[in-house]
């Protein structure tokens, strides 16, 4: 998708003068994606992410076109921060306490073609890995959409020579997670700072912190139930695939309730759980309440 912004006048800018602008746009899978497959443009990918513990040496990711376009993506690894609030930062050196995990990967292919509907397996090997310390390394896979260029022979429009010509050309991206796991895990995570917005209109928001300790990220799903006096249970938010990063100790974490009649929101509690994925073993992270008043 290519958007135009043409006929800008500058008077001191003698002669025509066009610019073109690239947008990066880079999503990460482990804030927002809530299904078995991350998503963006027409790109699929699964697994959200990419995990080596154990004795696990290698991980297929399948990518498919769900588009009716031929597609081509750009294979490359990046590093990242988490905020306390959730948000990812692009960095080069890792924060105190972090590692990155691209030194003890390597993959295949660094590019890929995808055509309408088809699908190609990108494989994933760990190597090397005796010589790490015990603890949780991370990076980030980043899937960059390659713009198609200008057919040979095919002629530009005619532009209006006289201003300046910004063409801002959008360029998709998909980050998921790489991690690698040495040793046993003795992370634990907690629930603190419940309070409940109900201030601005209809829609309540609840305020929590995730406390997280240990040696590696922690990644789940959150449910919130409504528990009337009369002790009746309705389910009034699902946030899936959410996560906090090492070596963040804490995440502030904003959600909107949805305003279900029948629910009244200045009275009863609100329950809290954290939890494992469903695609991953029964297990229970955190839980906790607010009583309203």
């Amino acid at each position: 998708m290519i958007i135009s912004l043409s006929s800008i006048k500058s008077p001191s800018l003698p002669g025509p003068v066009a610019f073109v602008v690239s947008l990066l746009v880079m999503f990460c899978s482990s804030l927002f994606c809530g299904g078995e497959i991350h998503a963006q443009g027409n790109l699929l990918i699964t697994p959200r992410r990419a995990v080596f513990e154990g004795n696990q040496r290698t991980i297929d990711l399948n990518l498919a076109n769900t588009g009716t376009d031929t597609a081509t993506y750009a294979i490359s690894i990046v590093q990242i921060r988490m905020t306390e609030e959730g948000a990812f930062e692009t960095i080069t050196e890792p924060d105190p306490g972090q590692r990155f995990a691209d030194r003890y990967i390597r993959y295949f292919p660094r590019s890929v073609t995808l055509g309408p509907k088809e699908a190609q397996v990108v494989k994933v090997q760990l190597t090397g890995g005796r010589e790490m310390e015990p603890g949780e390394y991370r990076s980030h896979f980043y899937f960059r959409a390659v713009p198609n260029a200008t057919p040979l022979g095919e002629v530009n429009p005619a532009r209006d020579t006289s201003g300046i010509s910004v063409v801002l050309t959008p360029v998709f991206g998909i980050t998921i997670p790489v991690i690698i796991r040495v040793g046993q895990p003795n992370t634990n995570v907690t629930i603190t700072d419940l309070s409940l917005d109900v201030s601005g209109g209809t829609m309540p928001v609840l305020n929590m912190v995730f406390r997280r300790t240990g040696n590696m990220s922690v990644y789940g799903d959150l449910a919130i139930d409504h528990i009337s006096p009369q002790g009746t249970t309705t389910r009034v938010g699902i946030a899936n695939g959410l996560a906090v990063y090492t070596p963040n100790a804490l995440r502030r974490f904003r959600m909107n309730l949805n305003p279900i009649p029948g629910v009244d929101f200045t009275t009863g509690r609100l329950r809290v759980t954290y939890s494992a994925p469903s695609d991953m073993r029964p297990q229970q992270y955190a839980e906790a309440e607010l009583t309203i008043r």
